[in-house]
């Protein structure tokens, strides 16, 4: 008989009802939007992180011809474990990519086109110079679009995130993901004040900041408190908040399925403590609603004059 350790399953806790997304039947098929976008992020060779992060929201996003695009590859110098990218030894950059990348914004016609990336610590830049020349080479074939980019700590070096500044995205975005607490087994080669000082740096360069959390993987309630205090005490101008699950068997454990009063009384608290706009919900991802987000920040922003 093999080892009992060995063929132990691991009890997962049941997925709530509000938690069930069913996916659209016509993703990747037929002349559906959802095929199109596939076809299109395919044919340019690029990566979205849509699948990358087995996001519940990839069939919505899909439908409507829109995707987050996963710039400089898909392997990352970072072992977080809630993410589904993949921790490997990176490839070079392509040097063409942020041609095909605007291509395929506009091909699809996008009027909000969201850009991350992976981790790229190995590179003297973060890979920051890559990121800024596919921002500008977007903006410049896509003049009509609004570019938001979600971009990693550049370990919060000033000289990284000045290139990403001077390409003039429109929307600056780097997620907080959890409470301090949980950093070093969350996601332990990243740095909690690293990432504050990255959005402070991207609000006092003049940008619309925003940040989003992940909840469920152990965090009290008082630590998410006390971070959307942080993060209004920049201030941020955006905020997401959406609930974590398990992608794969090596990822931390499901945990508490929050329900949905709690994100509403989080969203709540979080526009009390001076974030303009809070998107909180249990399937809600850092790119949920962007264009519908940005709108309703710059309506918000001509409100206040």
């Amino acid at each position: 008989m093999g080892n009992p350790d060995q063929t132990k399953r691991i009890e997962r806790p049941a997925q709530p009802p509000w938690m069930r997304v069913k996916l659209p039947l016509t993703i990747g098929r037929g002349n559906s939007t959802a095929a199109q976008t596939r076809k299109v992020v395919r044919d340019g060779s690029l990566h979205t992180v849509c699948e990358e992060a087995a996001c519940p929201n990839l069939g919505h996003c899909w439908n409507q011809g829109t995707a987050t695009f996963m710039i400089m590859g898909d392997r990352c110098t970072r072992r977080c474990s809630f993410c589904d990218i993949q921790t490997a030894r990176p490839l070079a950059l392509d040097p063409s990519e942020p041609e095909r990348l605007a291509n395929a914004i506009q091909q699809l016609q996008l009027q909000h086109a969201v850009i991350t990336s992976v981790d790229r610590d190995e590179l003297k830049d973060c890979g920051s110079k890559h990121f800024a020349d596919c921002i500008r080479t977007v903006k410049a074939q896509n003049p009509g679009t609004i570019v938001e980019v979600l971009i990693p700590d550049f370990k919060a070096r000033p000289e990284n995130l000045q290139r990403v500044f001077d390409a003039q995205p429109h929307i600056i975005n780097h997620n907080v993901e959890t409470v301090p607490s949980l950093f070093n087994t969350i996601c332990p080669q990243s740095n909690y004040r690293n990432s504050l000082s990255v959005l402070a740096q991207s609000r006092a360069a003049g940008f619309v900041t925003k940040s989003g959390l992940i909840l469920g993987l152990g965090e009290e309630l008082e630590e998410v408190r006390q971070v959307i205090g942080d993060l209004a005490s920049i201030p941020i101008d955006m905020l997401t908040i959406g609930q974590y699950l398990q992608p794969g068997a090596a990822n931390t454990n499901q945990g508490r399925f929050l329900e949905p009063q709690i994100f509403a009384d989080l969203k709540v608290w979080a526009q009390a403590a001076g974030i303009q706009l809070v998107e909180s919900g249990p399937l809600v991802r850092s790119s949920y609603h962007a264009r519908d987000s940005w709108i309703a920040i710059q309506k918000i922003f001509r409100l206040q004059g």
